[in-house]
């Protein structure tokens, strides 16, 4: 990617102390962007702040749970980053929600409708608050991370499994209606990452057809940046050597 890509411009992290979600905070500071972390855990949260200001770049903490927040809470979120920093470029959806792998039949209701909660419909009301600031700017990214339908469509995954082939309806759907506007939406689909949502379903989440999230942090931003104009519309997907 070409040094400064974000530059200039301010991007929200969505579940921004997650596997990726962390490593994808760095390399857009490092690309020239200021950042909104947003996360549940404030800890977490503050080691991915700090790792982004002692590499010099710059970020603010917006803490919240999307298990609780509803719609008004996302209202208040953009109006704040508005007035913070004047502007909304792109928002990268990490965060997400995982119990591990239970057949359907003997899932708790509460648990599934957290996974479909968390993973779809709070990415959902987040992104449409966020909506007036992104159409504000000249050219605005929305990326979601989306996992693999192969592996998350088969047996045992639950709400999360049905959740991620809402995500990707959700991602052809929103870049249809702002297909004329300055709002471009894609999707990611990184590889097998060492991750703790892995080990929640894979006992051996170290194997080697696995890999550190940070290989894929180039690929969200250049998704963000004027060069995922190329993917509008589309899922990308993760590819190594772009690291």
């Amino acid at each position: 990617m070409e040094e400064g890509a974000l530059a200039g411009r301010v991007i929200l992290v969505v579940g921004a102390h997650g596997g990726l979600g962390r490593e994808a905070s760095l390399a857009c500071a490092a690309a020239g962007a200021r950042l909104v972390l947003l996360g549940r855990k404030v800890p977490r949260l503050n080691r991915v702040h700090d790792a982004v200001a002692s590499a010099g770049g710059e970020a603010a903490l917006y803490p919240l749970d999307l298990e609780g927040a509803g719609p008004d809470d996302y209202a208040q979120m953009a109006e704040r980053i508005g007035e913070a920093f004047g502007r909304l470029d792109g928002v990268l959806h990490c965060a997400a929600d995982f119990p591990g792998l239970t057949p359907l039949e003997h899932t708790d209701p509460a648990a599934f409708a957290r996974a479909i909660h968390v993973n779809l419909t709070a990415r959902w009301w987040l992104t449409q608050a966020c909506l007036p600031l992104l159409r504000k700017a000249e050219d605005a990214a929305v990326v979601f991370a989306i996992d693999d339908p192969a592996r998350t469509s088969q047996a045992y995954w639950g709400g999360y499994g049905v959740a991620q082939g809402g995500v990707e309806v959700l991602v052809h759907m929103l870049h249809s209606e702002l297909a004329s506007s300055a709002v471009r939406v894609s999707g990611f689909r990184p590889g097998p990452m060492r991750t703790p949502l892995r080990a929640q379903a894979y006992m051996d989440r170290e194997g080697p057809e696995a890999s550190d999230p940070a290989v894929y942090a180039q690929a969200c931003v250049e998704l963000l940046s004027a060069a995922g104009t190329t993917f509008r519309g589309r899922i990308r997907e993760g590819i190594e050597h772009l690291a």
